[in-house]
């Protein structure tokens, strides 16, 4: 993993797939050519110097400026006046910043809008909840933002995960030149094996976000060119200009990306919330928001997920808070359940575990693996003392121990399930246990997450969860945070994104509400385009396949709808096999029929139905006998209709009937 901003400095100019040239030194250039334009010149006199440095002196950066990580200079409409100026110079000040903003707005009318198409394709992430990934294309260069997975929808059985449709990108793999990560969640970064195993990309993200996909390649026995940003930076991928954003989220480090070339500026807002006291103290930079939609927005694709709740996020603060009180009435065991990607938020409950005299013991792989990257990046900087081996609980009082576990869904392997089905190797539950949920159920893992809090209740152990006591916050905007982000980004179009089809009407119709025009926002589906050409945009529906890819074990799209109907089918009904011998002269049984079901029904308690059933395939066989078909393929057909026909008859069941037939 390298840090772009030192790898920049090597590079000269910071653009991904760039030449590699080392460029010439910039002052010796500017030295050599006015070697030859000032001779002969008079030397400014030293009160001219002097006037010109207070000059320069006023136009400083502003504290805390955007990173340029390119090696090249920001342009001029970046750059900002310090706000130090006496008063004297502020008429002065506010009429440079003006004509600073009108050469800029001069400069993208007469930039952008040019006559190549720039275009937007989502490949997921359309009218559903994860597996996001965009793609932004521009003279035969891509660039791709996230590459997320989602989780198998119920009657996906034995799947693992679902994955986008890379197709199109293994199709123009040569104008692939990076890959953005907004932030670190699996719904961003979850499929980035997957894509890497198609295609090699150089991928941009903070180091959290790059540290978590390490961990993921690590387990493919994969490697990939990891370049570490910041929110501030502003680099070159290809003939992409980009800038990272910061921005507030349930992790640690989240960005929204601001995207130019050419062909427009887009603005991808990620997923985020307006937090204006974080846990890191870190605030949604909303001044930098403000100066790129003063700059001039073309297309904004923004988060979606929380539109149909009114009102603002409430902050991270509060959970901290209601935690407190936990561990101030508490003086058992506290077990805490939570997303193991929320680093600060696992980072203030084990210092409040400290505080409170409390050893912190840490359960679940993949907790384990997120506490020790976040230790090693410095996320987490707590004494090597706080912390006890799981294995040796059983020597801490339990006034005196915090256990942080992931299974705050009820993933059915994760820790704190198999503690609440006694199947921990080191936690046995204990009567008067504090066990917190410190999430929200994800759509779909509602029953999951009631089977698990159930056989908590039947342990006699306490249950925390966030429709009780505020122990959990969301990391998405809600209304009036999206009313927000929308007047500071002011964009011509805009595209609703990250969310299901109801979330996307409700934010187009929010846009509408904030005097955006109808034909300016478009609804996509996954594969759908929006091109802009000419400083018009229009919809592509269906530009690109973007069907979900199913991953089962190391099956990756190998199991079809065919395969989910038979799995679905034979879930619900079961299986019966006919194992038949053919006399290949006759065409008649060479012996008795046998019939195996499995899930169907139990065989020793239905003799009479079994024994109907094998009378079935007799007089199957025996028809297609007499009319001397030997034609395997229309035996079996034969064969299945009748015992399909039957078995219905009797139990308005519909197994899967799978003949295996053998001429002899």
């Amino acid at each position: 993993m390298e840090n772009i901003t030192e790898n920049s400095k090597k590079r000269g100019s910071g653009s991904a797939g760039s030449s590699g040239r080392k460029p010439a030194d910039g002052n010796s250039r500017r030295r050599s050519l006015n070697k030859g334009y000032n001779r002969g010149r008079q030397k400014p006199s030293a009160t001219k110097e002097k006037k010109t440095a207070k000059q320069n002196q006023k136009h400083t950066n502003q504290k805390g400026k955007a990173a340029v990580i390119s090696g090249s200079p920001v342009p001029a409409d970046k750059k900002r006046f310090s706000k130090s100026a006496g008063k004297q110079n502020q008429s002065k000040i506010k009429s440079n910043k003006q004509k600073r903003k009108d050469n800029a707005q001069e400069k993208r009318i007469r930039t952008r809008g040019t006559g190549d198409p720039l275009r937007i394709i989502p490949l997921g992430g359309m009218k559903e909840i994860g597996k996001n990934i965009t793609l932004i294309e521009f003279r035969n260069q891509i660039l791709i933002i996230d590459c997320g997975m989602s989780f198998p929808e119920d009657e996906m059985f034995g799947i693992d995960v679902v994955i986008p449709d890379f197709s199109y990108l293994k199709e123009n793999a040569n104008k692939i030149k990076g890959l953005l990560i907004t932030h670190g969640h699996e719904d961003h970064i979850g499929a980035v094996p997957y894509l890497l195993k198609e295609i090699n990309v150089p991928i941009y993200g903070s180091a959290l976000a790059c540290g978590l996909i390490e961990n993921k390649l690590t387990e493919h026995n994969m490697r990939a060119d990891l370049r570490t940003i910041h929110a501030g930076d502003i680099f070159n991928v290809g003939i992409f200009r980009v800038e990272a954003v910061r921005t507030n989220h349930s992790i640690a480090d989240s960005m929204a990306f601001s995207i130019k070339c050419d062909g427009g500026h887009i603005v991808h807002t990620g997923d985020f919330k307006v937090d204006y006291t974080p846990l890191d103290g870190k605030r949604i930079d909303i001044s930098r928001l403000a100066a790129l939609g003063d700059e001039g927005v073309d297309v904004m694709l923004c988060d979606s997920t929380n539109v149909l709740r009114s009102g603002y996020t409430p902050s991270e603060k509060i959970v901290i808070d209601s935690m407190n009180r936990i561990f101030d009435k508490t003086d058992k065991r506290i077990i805490i359940a939570t997303f193991s990607s929320n680093i600060y938020r696992l980072k203030y409950f084990m210092e409040a575990s400290i505080l409170h005299g409390r050893q912190i013991a840490v359960s679940g792989r993949s907790m384990e693996k997120c506490v020790k990257l976040a230790t090693e990046l410095g996320y987490l900087d707590l004494p090597e003392t706080a912390f006890v081996d799981i294995r040796k609980i059983n020597n801490i009082p339990d006034s005196r121990l915090t256990i942080v576990t992931t299974g705050s869904q009820g993933e059915p392997m994760s820790a704190l399930t198999r503690m609440a089905n006694d199947n921990h190797k080191a936690v046995k539950l204990k009567k008067g246990d504090v066990v917190v949920f410190s999430s929200s159920p994800i759509p779909g893992n509602e029953k999951t997450i009631t089977n698990v809090v159930n056989k908590l209740y039947e342990k006699q152990v306490k249950v925390f969860q966030s429709d009780s006591v505020d122990i959990h916050v969301s990391g998405h905007a809600c209304k009036e945070e999206l009313k927000l982000m929308h007047s500071l980004i002011r964009p011509k179009y805009f595209i609703p994104a990250h969310g299901e089809y109801r979330h996307l009407v409700e934010h187009a119709e929010l846009a509408e509400s904030m005097g955006m025009n109808k034909g300016s926002i478009f609804i996509l589906s996954n594969g759908d385009s929006v091109v802009i050409k000419n400083k018009q945009a229009k919809k592509e529906a269906g530009y690109t396949s973007a069907e979900d890819v199913l991953v089962d074990g190391y099956g990756i799209g190998d199991v079809g709808n065919v395969v989910l109907r038979d799995r679905k089918q034979l879930s619900e009904a079961g299986l019966i096999v006919i194992s038949a011998a053919i006399d290949s002269n006759s065409g008649l049984l060479a012996a008795p029929p046998e019939l195996i079901t499995r899930g169907f029904i139990y065989v020793k308690e239905n003799g009479p139905l079994i024994e109907e059933a094998t009378n079935v395939v007799y007089e199957a066989i025996d028809q297609m006998g007499r009319g001397e078909t030997k034609d395997l393929q229309a035996v079996k057909g034969a064969l299945r209709d009748a015992m399909r026909s039957f078995i219905y008859k009797k139990t308005k069941r519909n197994p899967v009937i799978l003949p295996v037939i053998l001429y002899v």
